[in-house]
């Protein structure tokens, strides 16, 4: 077995017929992040001493034959944002102050709960706010796949250390499609399931985290841990008993949508076109009937969100001093700038295209049991760039697609669907219903499988 390449469920696999242990594992993961990390930036709070300890440890329960959780051994990595008892968090940016989390938050707790070995957080921009790995407090975070591009964010380490191989499960935040954009830029699997189904503390409108795999089956298995209850989470699902692992779906019969337009912001990549018309081949092949999609995004739609988040993030930073605010990623204070000035009513206007969205994709479920289409619209930008079109004026030009489902809670997957010319991934995206979280995980599984697996990931620079 290639350890490094294996995913979480094979490495169980191993560990319980005595192939492997989480010692062995270990063993190859650190040399591996010591050969990654200077050229990506992945990581926050790398705790190697621990990881190897308790890789130890573990390797002692599975050796007795008495592991103490489904994840017993396995090492994952938590988004910085994400809180783990001790661990500060910067939120991505130079002005916060430094103070250790009390607790762990919900996604943290359940996976320790599970003996899954949290080993570091990964990086993200300056308060979560950009689709990039640009960030004040981390510095630049790349992309493994080519590394003067963009791994997107603003789950970005997250995205970039699954996609190098630092672990096999990584947990992402995801309010506007910042597990998918990473998953789609670095070639994973990004889940965000619908709102309240993973707790999440602090809560938001939206806000969902996720997990961010090479492979579904991975993504099911995390779906195990991460979904359980949790009191802090006001908006949590009630407990539910989904088979997580039961993977198998009958397409006969199973209408699904292809959206190619997201209604507005930037065109789409003909790369990407070409992408979900293929999948969405394949699916029909497989039995499913095919119905085209209008968008569900409009303009007014986006931008009143646009300036319902300038006039938030307006407020974060309306409570540093000058020299404080001047620290901040330019573009983000040059963007949140514009919230000073809209007046009450526009800011209402812009948190009600909430509720649009909301109808709006509601309301495209109705003759359609899911929903293909492109990720985002590009495939590809700049590793230093705040977002794919870098102008403060129009940063949510690339959210057409990912946007709508947070806002109107549905369960939503990024895919690797093929590489680009130039050997990129090209991210492609299902969705269901509310509710329908396993339906989501079925059908990536079964593209998954057409597919056939990822074989060749990044492998890092030579010295």
């Amino acid at each position: 077995m290639n350890l490094l390449d294996a995913s979480a469920t094979a490495l169980l696999a191993g560990f319980r017929d005595g192939r492997c242990s989480p010692a062995d594992y270990v063993a190859e993961l650190i040399p591996h992040i010591h050969a990654w990390e200077p050229h990506i930036n992945a990581l926050y709070a790398y705790d190697e001493a621990t990881l190897t300890t308790a890789a130890a440890e573990a390797t002692r329960r599975w050796h007795n034959g008495a592991p103490l959780g489904p994840l017993d051994g396995i090492p994952v990595t938590i988004k910085e944002l994400i809180a783990t008892r001790g661990v500060p968090i910067p939120q991505g940016t130079a002005v916060t102050e430094l103070t250790p989390a009390r607790e762990d938050a919900p996604p943290s707790a359940r996976l320790r709960e599970d003996r899954a070995l949290i080993f570091a957080k990964t990086t993200c921009p300056d308060f979560g706010m950009m689709s990039s790995g640009v960030s004040t407090f981390h510095g630049l975070t790349r992309n493994p796949w080519k590394l003067d591009a963009n791994p997107g964010g603003s789950s970005s380490g997250a995205g970039a250390a699954a996609a190098a191989g630092l672990g096999p499960l990584h947990v992402g935040t995801d309010i506007g499609g910042s597990v998918r954009l990473p998953a789609a830029w670095c070639g994973l699997v990004g889940f965000k399931p619908t709102l309240g189904r993973i707790p999440i503390d602090p809560c938001y409108t939206g806000r969902c985290a996720g997990p961010m795999t090479r492979t579904v089956e991975d993504a099911a298995l995390m779906m195990r841990t991460l979904a359980r209850t949790d009191r802090r989470d006001p908006t949590r699902l009630p407990p539910s008993r989904i088979d997580w692992m039961a993977l198998s779906l009958e397409l006969s019969g199973l209408r699904l949508g292809v959206m190619l337009d997201a209604g507005c912001g930037m065109a789409v990549d003909p790369q990407l076109l070409a992408a979900v018309e293929a999948a969405a081949a394949g699916f029909e092949r497989a039995g499913a009937t095919l119905v085209p999609m209008a968008p569900v995004m409009t303009r007014e739609m986006l931008d009143g969100l646009d300036n319902f988040w300038r006039a938030r993030q307006w407020k974060t930073l309306a409570t540093l001093n000058e020299a404080d605010r001047a620290r901040v990623f330019p573009m983000i204070t040059q963007w949140a700038a514009r919230g000073a000035e809209l007046s009450a009513v526009d800011v209402v206007h812009g948190f009600e295209q909430t509720f649009a969205l909301r109808r709006a994709t509601e309301a495209a479920f109705d003759d359609v049991d899911a929903i293909l289409s492109p990720t985002t619209p590009v495939y590809t930008f700049p590793a230093e760039y705040g977002h794919p079109s870098n102008d403060p004026d129009r940063p949510f030009e690339h959210l057409g697609f990912t946007l709508p489902w947070n806002m109107g809670e549905q369960p939503a997957l990024s895919i690797n669907g093929g590489f680009g010319r130039d050997g990129l991934p090209l991210g492609i995206q299902l969705v269901a219903p509310r509710f329908e979280d396993r339906r989501v995980l079925q059908l990536a599984h079964r593209f998954e499988q057409w597919r056939g697996p990822i074989r060749t990931w990044p492998t890092p620079p030579r010295s």
